[in-house]
Protein backbone atom coordinates (compact mmCIF):
# COMPACT_ATOMS: atom_id res chain seq x y z
CA UNK A 1 0.00 0.00 0.00
CA UNK A 2 1.28 3.41 -0.95
CA UNK A 3 2.16 5.93 1.97
CA UNK A 4 1.01 9.53 1.60
CA UNK A 5 4.28 11.82 1.54
CA UNK A 6 4.29 15.72 2.25
CA UNK A 7 6.26 18.29 0.84
CA UNK A 8 8.41 21.03 2.39
CA UNK A 9 7.09 24.49 2.51
CA UNK A 10 8.51 27.52 3.62
CA UNK A 11 6.65 29.24 6.23
CA UNK A 12 7.20 33.29 6.82
CA UNK A 13 7.49 34.07 10.20
CA UNK A 14 7.02 37.61 11.78
CA UNK A 15 10.44 37.97 13.66
CA UNK A 16 11.19 41.30 15.55
CA UNK A 17 14.32 43.69 14.53
CA UNK A 18 13.68 46.64 16.03
CA UNK A 19 11.30 49.12 17.22
CA UNK A 20 10.08 52.54 15.26
CA UNK A 21 10.94 56.43 16.82
CA UNK A 22 7.19 55.75 18.36
CA UNK A 23 8.47 52.38 20.30
CA UNK A 24 6.45 50.15 17.99
CA UNK A 25 7.57 47.22 17.10
CA UNK A 26 9.36 46.51 13.64
CA UNK A 27 9.11 43.27 11.95
CA UNK A 28 10.55 41.04 9.19
CA UNK A 29 9.55 37.91 7.46
CA UNK A 30 12.41 35.22 8.12
CA UNK A 31 11.24 32.00 5.88
CA UNK A 32 11.11 28.30 8.18
CA UNK A 33 11.18 24.90 6.36
CA UNK A 34 8.78 22.68 7.85
CA UNK A 35 8.60 19.34 6.05
CA UNK A 36 5.61 16.72 5.61
CA UNK A 37 3.30 19.06 4.87
CA UNK A 38 0.14 17.72 2.71
CA UNK A 39 -1.12 20.51 0.51
CA UNK A 40 -5.14 19.49 -0.93
CA UNK A 41 -8.22 20.59 -2.29
CA UNK A 42 -11.11 21.99 0.10
CA UNK A 43 -14.21 20.83 -0.07
CA UNK A 44 -17.05 22.39 -0.94
CA UNK A 45 -18.50 22.94 2.37
CA UNK A 46 -15.32 24.02 3.50
CA UNK A 47 -15.59 26.62 0.53
CA UNK A 48 -18.93 27.87 1.60
CA UNK A 49 -17.98 28.01 5.10
CA UNK A 50 -15.09 29.81 4.47
CA UNK A 51 -16.83 32.25 2.62
CA UNK A 52 -19.45 33.07 5.32
CA UNK A 53 -17.67 33.37 8.56
CA UNK A 54 -14.48 34.97 7.01
CA UNK A 55 -15.34 36.53 3.44
CA UNK A 56 -12.53 34.43 1.92
CA UNK A 57 -12.30 32.03 -0.02
CA UNK A 58 -10.44 28.60 0.71
CA UNK A 59 -7.71 27.69 -2.19
CA UNK A 60 -5.91 25.47 -0.61
CA UNK A 61 -6.18 23.09 3.16
CA UNK A 62 -2.88 22.14 4.33
CA UNK A 63 -2.15 19.13 6.87
CA UNK A 64 0.60 20.21 10.00
CA UNK A 65 2.74 17.03 11.07
CA UNK A 66 2.84 16.52 14.24
CA UNK A 67 4.67 18.13 16.99
CA UNK A 68 4.87 21.32 15.21
CA UNK A 69 4.73 24.82 16.82
CA UNK A 70 4.85 27.46 14.61
CA UNK A 71 1.88 30.04 14.80
CA UNK A 72 0.24 29.32 11.53
CA UNK A 73 -2.33 31.95 12.18
CA UNK A 74 -2.62 34.60 9.18
CA UNK A 75 1.46 33.92 8.05
CA UNK A 76 2.49 33.49 4.37
CA UNK A 77 3.55 30.29 2.94
CA UNK A 78 5.20 28.82 -0.29
CA UNK A 79 5.83 25.77 -2.04
CA UNK A 80 7.25 24.55 -5.44
CA UNK A 81 4.63 21.68 -7.11
CA UNK A 82 6.19 18.56 -9.10
CA UNK A 83 5.67 21.22 -12.41
CA UNK A 84 8.11 23.50 -10.66
CA UNK A 85 5.26 26.15 -9.99
CA UNK A 86 5.91 28.35 -7.52
CA UNK A 87 2.63 28.69 -5.08
CA UNK A 88 1.93 31.47 -2.46
CA UNK A 89 -0.80 31.57 -0.05
CA UNK A 90 -1.93 32.97 2.90
CA UNK A 91 -3.56 31.27 5.81
CA UNK A 92 -6.33 32.98 7.56
CA UNK A 93 -8.50 32.19 10.64
CA UNK A 94 -7.74 29.39 13.99
CA UNK A 95 -6.11 26.54 12.76
CA UNK A 96 -8.41 23.10 13.32
CA UNK A 97 -6.37 21.08 15.87
CA UNK A 98 -6.62 17.34 16.32
CA UNK A 99 -5.48 15.83 20.12
CA UNK A 100 -2.44 14.47 18.94
CA UNK A 101 -2.60 11.61 21.43
CA UNK A 102 -6.22 11.00 20.01
CA UNK A 103 -4.99 10.28 16.46
CA UNK A 104 -3.59 6.78 15.60
CA UNK A 105 0.09 6.76 15.42
CA UNK A 106 -0.25 5.97 11.60
CA UNK A 107 -1.52 9.27 10.94
CA UNK A 108 1.27 11.57 11.32
CA UNK A 109 -0.61 15.10 10.93
CA UNK A 110 -2.74 16.77 13.49
CA UNK A 111 -3.75 20.24 12.60
CA UNK A 112 -5.21 21.71 9.34
CA UNK A 113 -4.98 25.10 7.89
CA UNK A 114 -6.94 26.95 5.52
CA UNK A 115 -5.42 29.20 2.85
CA UNK A 116 -6.29 31.85 0.40
CA UNK A 117 -4.70 33.10 -2.68
CA UNK A 118 -1.91 35.43 -2.06
CA UNK A 119 -0.14 38.10 -4.01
Amino acid sequence: MARLQGISVLLYQDVQTGTDPFGAPIYEEVPVMVDNVLVGEPSTDDITTSTQLYGKTIRYMLAIPKGDTHDWMDKKVSWVDAYGLTHTVKTFGFPITGIEENIPSQIPWHMKVRCEAYG
